[in-house]
């Protein structure tokens, strides 16, 4: 019921005087708000079919409410004339007052159906209701610069009875305080704690092919014709993997994620194919054992702050934008591992932690984190917990200098411990995966450039580039007589490119062609081992949605000098990915 309703019943005696003074000015007088327009309205034009339902539909279901005397009806009568409410009878004085006006101004219309419970006794509280509907009537029409039309008599009437039923006004309005008082309150609480659950379910068909395993011997010769390099065993695989998702809130604008999952899928590397560079976007492992692999607290700090706190798998791309949108998802996007973020900046120790996001306006944003590895962080042993062991600092500057164009900048500071060792998240060599060997410690400073441009509303292109400054954080000597200085450096270089056509033959359907150089590793202290030469990752894939909730998309990728080495032979990978959600 409006507020407006409610303070015209506290303060009926107020507006009544106001009406007396508009009145009193010649009955041709402007209404109380100025208006340049007068408008005159004739007697005979308002009826009661004309009365302002909504407002006193409100009022008669108020006058419901407070009826403490009614008794169970049997039927719903029409209200016709101010004759069927029975509580005041046709004698008195108030009675044929309120018939008079409501005939006159269509004050009373009845329940939104048009309908009043006539068999039912009328208190004094009704009729007090009914009379606050003529006198709000008569302000509206007074208001609408007809008061010409409204006559003294009409006036003084309405005067007369405020007066004599202003003790249950009073205690109407006493009620309506307290009404206004509760239902604020349930306005300022009405957000209940709420959990939706979403799942996601692959299927895949996935196959690698070629003629060898790269071999990735980095600190020895490589031999094509070497017998140890074994084949590639070409099998069609069928794994799945499985995502349940509970997304809490508590306030409305908060979420408390927690997300279950469990996979079959064997890794396309290490004895497969002999490389990172083949692996799947979705590899999930683990022998379809359920696990807890995402569990954060995002939330607001007012409305340009968003904090984040998380104690399981609170990614690096869980607060850092991608800015890949087309590929970035595990289950829609890029089939391929590289192709679906810069694994130089948005790959690292990762799991727990925090971070938040700074808003400045729609095209400047800045993040902040602070991420240990998720099996250190909860480890009270001398080298692990939230600050001793591997972990992720950064920045990145999101940016959208236009619409159709967004570009970030990012800055990873990362440690690593020895036998922890991954500056290429596992998408790259060897040599870019651990430079000094997976027994030293190391450090790196991560860059990443990253940029994402809608052409059109169908052509959508994206990149990125990247570079790894690592450091040797222990001193060490290989087998082959290679020494290892702490302060030594290491260079990594990657980047990618990808175009996507959107809504291609379906809407909803997405063809995207992505490719560029996985992790290399230009330049290492110490040692001749480099990768001498360069690998080329190419993938194509056309995302087709069958339904709203089941996607299947086809494609491949190829992978010319595996590891970055021209001796390795050609490595083909091929998948069909069937993506249901709800």
């Amino acid at each position: 019921m409006s507020t407006s309703f409610w303070n015209t019943i506290k303060y009926s005696p107020a507006l009544l005087g106001a009406s007396l003074l508009v009145a009193n000015s010649a009955y041709g007088a402007p209404s109380l708000e100025e208006s340049s327009t007068e408008t005159k309205v004739a007697p005979q034009e308002l009826t009661v079919a004309q009365a302002t339902g909504e407002s006193n539909s409100e009022i008669l279901q108020q006058i419901n409410i407070y009826n403490n005397q009614g008794t169970d009806v049997d039927s719903i009568d029409q209200v016709t004339s101010v004759s069927q409410l029975r509580d005041v009878s046709p004698g008195d004085w108030a009675y044929e007052a309120l018939r008079s006006l409501v005939e006159r101004y269509g004050c009373i219309a009845g329940y939104p159906n048009r309908t009043f419970r006539g068999n039912r006794a009328t208190t004094r509280y009704e009729f007090a209701a009914g009379l606050n509907a003529c006198l709000n009537q008569i302000e509206r029409l007074i208001a609408a610069s007809t008061a010409d039309f409204i006559t003294r008599e009409d006036l003084e009437t309405l005067q007369r009875l405020i007066q004599e039923f202003e003790a249950e006004l009073a205690t109407l309005g006493a009620r309506v305080d307290n009404l206004e008082g509760r239902v604020a309150f349930l306005e300022d609480h009405q957000f209940s704690t709420t959990t939706k659950l979403k799942g996601e379910v692959l299927f895949t068909f996935a196959g690698a092919f070629g003629e060898k395993q790269a071999d990735d011997d980095v600190r020895g010769e490589i031999d094509d014709d070497d017998e140890n390099q074994v084949g590639i065993d070409e099998n069609i695989t069928l794994s799945n993997r499985v995502r349940l998702i509970f997304d809490t809130s508590f306030t409305g604008k908060d979420r408390l994620r927690t997300r279950l999952q469990a996979g079959n899928f064997t890794k396309l590397s290490g004895d497969v194919t002999g490389t990172d560079m083949a692996r799947l976007g979705h590899d999930a492992d683990g022998g379809n054992d359920v696990e807890i692999t995402k569990l954060y607290y995002r939330f607001p700090i007012g409305t340009k702050f968003t904090a984040y706190v998380g104690t399981a798998d609170l990614d690096i791309d869980d607060i850092f934008d991608p800015t890949n949108p087309w590929l970035e998802s595990s289950g829609s996007g890029a089939l391929s591992r590289f192709n679906r973020r810069n694994p130089v900046t948005y790959r690292g120790p990762e799991g727990a932690g925090g971070g938040f996001t700074y808003k400045f306006s729609d095209a400047l944003s800045l993040s902040l984190l602070y991420l240990a590895d998720g099996d250190d962080a909860p480890s009270p042993a001398q080298k692990d917990g939230l600050f001793n062991g591997a972990y992720s600092a950064g920045a990145q500057l999101g940016i959208s200098p236009i619409d159709n164009l967004e570009l970030s900048l990012t800055y990873v500071r990362s440690y690593q411990p020895g036998g922890d060792v991954n500056l290429s998240g596992s998408t790259g060599s060897s040599l870019a995966k651990e430079p000094f060997g997976e027994e030293v410690a190391t450090s790196a400073n991560r860059f990443g450039a990253q940029a994402s441009f809608r052409l059109t509303e169908q052509i959508h292109i994206g990149g990125w580039f990247g570079y790894i400054d690592a450091i040797a954080e222990d001193d060490f000597i290989h087998e082959n007589g290679e020494i290892v200085e702490e302060g030594d450096n290491a260079d990594i270089f990657t980047w990618a490119a990808n175009l996507s056509f959107i809504d291609l033959g379906k809407e909803g359907a997405v063809f995207s062609i992505a490719g560029g150089v996985p992790p290399r590793a230009t330049e290492i202290d110490g040692t001749d081992a480099e990768d001498d030469d360069t690998s080329y990752l190419i993938e194509a894939q056309y995302k087709f949605p069958i339904t709203n909730n089941i996607m299947i998309t086809p494609g491949a990728y190829v992978i010319f000098n595996p590891n970055h080495d021209d001796d390795n032979d050609t490595i083909w990978v091929g998948a069909i990915r069937t993506t249901f959600k709800f």
